[in-house]
């Protein structure tokens, strides 16, 4: 039971040596009721309720009790007390938190140009609102944004008028000086590209709009930057007679010309990046194109062996590659219906086997899916030719005319040299649609003779004429195709290889290595070291077919060469060689 029950009076005094509120303090402390104390009691004795905190408060000592109250007081009195004494200091206003309610526009204007930025796709939208918010944050009349365009113009993007019965003339006279500066092709264009005296552009862009405003009309504008370039101008104006243009104005427009920049800047990146994507996709079709085209194994031909690659530059290129296997026989009038040789190395001989060996080096101009359709229609229509066993001149000829109106369209052409190879009589004949000419090194006299014939590109002229030519092989003798890839090549002082350069790249190759394999790798480096660089490239083989020798399909993942890069060697076996 409590020390002072309900049925024990409260004494009428403290005890001796207490006062009157260290006396009701200590009961409170052993649990007597506040309610039950006897009127006798002063209510000044007493701990002050929550009502009285202010009271409390005025009255606490450094510790937070009442003054002169002993220590002696509740843990629960304690825990409910405020004790100002003890209380942190209030944190610093924010930036934001100290801004009027005049300025409380400004920021919703900011946020919500920011959040324009970063949500919207179209450029149109986010720039609708940049002269709109410019006009609103720096309290002018009206904005107008006006671009410098890359080919040299320009443009009147953006207008806002507070003055709607202006607006439409406002904009008519800013949009015809802007087409008037851009007439001036001396100020605007520097072989092609915007001329480097911006500031001259811009002041006399300035002065034109003050003029065309009227003399009761300020106008204030910033350089619009990208990149620390000038891209164009952001513009204020106003009719207030005290419109002051102070320092917190100037950063406002300022602030809102590189949100524009940068708006404009992302979109630039995003544009270049879905064409880049686009492009890649086109690179991805056409090297697939490609690589369904190209022969995926060599022939097997009695008395020769044969190695190719192809080098591409990209992901796909226009060179274009082939075997084909003709039967022997030859329609009677056939030969008597092809152009007379024009400087013929040898008569065009009679077929003596069962078949013979087309091989076909061509280069197509352009990259990607046209480059690949028009290599792939280039294929099927050569085949076609030479299965017809037409001779090297008339598959040439028929090819040009069939094919010219399709090539005049896309304004392409293909270069093309058309060979056959018979392997009883040794014979190679062939004619040359303006390609680099095959080069022939002969093993008994160790010297490179290039085959030529005249002929013009597939598709330059329809009635094109074009002539043949034959040369008989010798055992150990090597015949190089190639594409200008080679020839072109470059090192670091800009020279080119050229055709002296692979002549003497052939001459070693051909007299060091005998399997056509090691010929065409030896080449290769030879090409790679001209241009002082070292390393493989990926080879990417296709898969066999009967017992032929497996061709090498290269692609190549360096930034250069700059032109697709084609081989095709074939070497003569002695007699006593298997093939």
């Amino acid at each position: 039971m409590d020390e002072y029950g309900p049925q024990e009076a409260f004494p009428a005094q403290p005890p001796a040596g207490l006062s009157g509120s260290s006396w009701t303090e200590s009961l409170l402390a052993q649990g007597a009721d506040r309610n039950s104390f006897p009127a006798n009691v002063p209510a000044a004795s007493l701990p002050p309720t929550d009502e009285q905190g202010d009271l409390r408060s005025a009255q606490a000592g450094p510790d937070g009790d009442p003054a002169g109250a002993p220590k002696a007081a509740s843990e629960e009195r304690k825990l409910t007390e405020v004790k100002p004494a003890i209380l942190p200091a209030p944190p610093k206003p924010e930036p934001v938190a100290e801004l009027g309610t005049d300025q409380q526009p400004m920021l919703y204007l900011l946020g919500g140009l920011a959040f324009a930025l970063r949500s919207f796709n179209n450029l149109n939208q986010i720039l609708e609102l940049t002269a709109f918010v410019a006009s609103q944050l720096t309290a002018a009349d009206g904005g107008a944004l006006v671009l410098f365009n890359p080919n040299g113009t320009i443009q009147l993007d953006q207008l806002h008028c507070s003055d709607l019965d202006r607006r439409e003339q406002i904009r008519a006279e800013m949009e015809q000086i802007a087409q008037a500066l851009s007439a001036q092709e001396p100020i605007l264009k520097t072989e092609g590209s915007l001329s480097v005296k911006i500031p001259a552009l811009e002041h006399l862009l300035d002065e034109r709009l003050r003029q065309s405003l009227g003399p009761d009309v300020r106008l204030f504008g910033t350089p619009l930057l990208i990149r620390s370039s000038v891209q164009g101008r952001l513009y204020v104006f106003s009719r207030q007679p005290g419109y002051q243009w102070n320092e917190r104005r100037q950063q406002l427009l300022r602030l809102v010309a590189d949100q524009a920049g940068v708006a404009i800047e992302n979109e630039r990146l995003t544009a270049a990046l879905r064409r880049k994507m686009a492009l890649e996709k086109e690179m991805e079709i056409g090297s697939y194109i490609q690589t369904q085209l190209l022969p995926r194994q060599y022939p097997q031909v009695p008395g020769i062996r044969l190695a190719a690659r192809c080098r591409v530059a990209s992901k796909v290129g226009g060179d274009y590659y082939d075997f084909i296997k003709i039967p022997s026989e030859r329609p009677e009038n056939s030969r008597a219906a092809a152009d007379e040789p024009v400087g013929s190395l040898a008569p065009s001989p009679e077929p003596s086997e069962d078949f013979r060996l087309a091989i076909v080096i061509g280069d197509v101009m352009g990259k990607g899916v046209p480059a690949g359709m028009l290599m792939s229609m280039t294929r099927a229509m050569v085949r076609a030719e030479a299965l017809n066993r037409h001779s090297p001149a008339r598959v040439l000829q028929h090819l040009n005319r069939a094919m010219y109106s399709d090539l005049e369209n896309s304004n392409r052409f293909i270069s093309l040299f058309y060979s056959e190879y018979d392997p009883r009589s040794r014979r190679l004949c062939f004619s040359n649609a303006a390609h680099n000419p095959t080069l022939w090194w002969r093993a008994r006299s160790r010297d490179i003779q290039p085959l030529d014939t005249e002929g013009a590109l597939i598709g330059l002229e329809e009635h094109s004429q074009y002539s043949e030519s034959c040369v008989h092989l010798q055992p150990g003798d090597v015949v190089v195709y190639y594409t200008d890839g080679y020839v072109e090549a470059a090192n670091t002082r800009g020279e080119r290889l050229e055709t002296s350069g692979l002549m003497e790249a052939i001459q070693r190759a051909a007299s060091r290595y005998e399997s056509p394999e090691e010929i065409l790798e030896n080449l290769f480096e030879q090409m790679d070291a001209f241009r002082g660089r070292q390393g493989s490239h990926p080879v990417v083989p296709g898969p066999p077919v009967d017992a032929g020798l497996l061709f090498q399909d290269e692609i190549s993942l360096r930034p250069e060469p700059v032109d697709d890069t084609t081989l095709v060697v074939l070497k003569v076996l002695p007699d006593s060689e298997p093939t």
